[in-house]
């Protein structure tokens, strides 16, 4: 549904030189960033919080967006994380009588600039034939050479470290008066729903800037750690890969999810590669190698794991693979407690099919084994 104060144009210029015409939605502006789609059906305010979307323009493939408008509970962090937004058919009303405003007046409140109108089919067509590349979205410059000299600006996803902008400034504790174990989480962009899991399950934990110490956070007397999600390129974050490595050698559990994955593995020897199009979506099915069980899966990352070095591996195996791909979605270490998984267990939104993976990290705490 479109209004009449929605009908300022708006151009989406990508990187091959692509042009799509719409009409703007929030903030009316510029932005760049490096366009990706997902695929979920729900959740538009979750995706658009989560800070592993940090730096990028969201393509939503649902065909409605903002049509039951925004609410604080919603929120996988303090503010939205993208830069900007793409949709098809776009309503600035909403039908959810809990909802604390529209999406319209949400995205102008944040300075989020986006474009809707757009053919959303023919548009993810083209980014998963030609891969996800850098954008520029504009409703108030429409000079394509200006827009196209703008865009040359804009840096690769490829080599950027990102987490450390999204990460807390200052410690904090979730889960006060918790009398289980203390776990250390290292925030690398970590997502709310993630420390409401493990402090459901009577967890005390205290978050940590991405750049601490580990003698800063083994000051506290953590039992676990626990490395989260964010975004950028892992292979450019030397500083959080020997942490994790030094985290390792202390013999304590370890549990990684998504960018938490893929520094577990570099910190194991395994490499990292950018993808394609990356998994960003809530109906990945993923398979329990341990287990033979499968699950439908949230997932949200650019980057992979290089299945040859897991298979070369001494002190590596392979959990958990995606069966649409047969990427690398869970390992775990043969001579340590530590493990993790490329997808998001706490959804927020999608499946809950793998929340049983928080579980798995409480039980490696109190001395038990994985998957058994």
């Amino acid at each position: 549904m479109k209004s009449r104060a929605l009908e300022h144009p708006a151009i989406l210029l990508l990187e091959d030189g692509t042009l799509w015409h719409g009409y703007a939605i929030g903030k009316t502006g510029t932005t760049t960033g490096e366009i990706c789609f997902n695929t979920g059906m729900t959740g538009y305010q979750e995706i658009y919080t989560d800070p592993s979307y940090y730096g990028q323009i969201i393509v939503n493939t649902t065909a409605h967006i903002g049509n039951y408008g925004v609410i604080a509970e919603d929120e996988e962090s303090a503010v939205p994380q993208i830069r900007g937004m793409v949709c098809n058919a776009f309503s600035e009303f909403y039908s959810r009588k809990l909802a604390d405003g529209s999406l319209q007046e949400y995205l102008e409140k944040h300075g989020i600039v986006g474009i809707a109108g757009v053919d959303t089919r023919a548009l993810v067509t083209h980014i998963r034939h030609k891969g996800a590349m850098n954008a520029i979205i504009s409703s108030e410059e429409f000079d394509i050479d200006k827009l196209k000299m703008q865009l040359a600006e804009t840096p690769s996803m490829k080599g950027l470290e990102l987490a450390s902008k999204v990460s807390t400034k200052e410690p904090y504790l979730v889960g006060e008066g918790n009398t289980g174990p203390k776990i250390a989480a290292l925030d690398l962009g970590v997502k709310r729903n993630i420390l409401r899991h493990l402090e459901k399950r009577g967890a005390l934990i205290k978050v940590f800037p991405a750049k601490t110490s580990l003698e800063e956070i083994e000051a506290w007397h953590p039992d676990a750690y626990f490395i989260s999600n964010g975004p950028g390129d892992p292979a450019a974050m030397p500083y959080a890969v020997t942490t994790v490595q030094k985290m390792l050698d202390t013999g304590k559990p370890l549990f990684g999810i998504c960018l938490g994955h893929q520094l577990l593995a570099l910190a194991s020897g395994i490499g990292t590669h950018k993808m394609h199009n990356g998994h960003r979506g809530l109906n990945h099915p993923v398979k329990n190698l341990i287990t033979g069980r499968c699950e439908v899966t949230s997932q949200n990352h650019g980057f992979g794991v290089n299945r040859e070095d897991v298979e070369k591996s001494k002190i590596v195996e392979i959990t958990h693979v995606n069966l649409n791909d047969g990427s690398i979605e869970g390992i775990r270490r043969k001579d340590c407690p530590a493990f993790s998984v490329q997808y998001h267990p706490e959804a927020s939104p999608g499946p809950h099919d793998a929340t049983y993976l928080f579980d798995e990290f409480m039980k490696l705490i109190e001395g038990g084994s994985l998957y058994v």
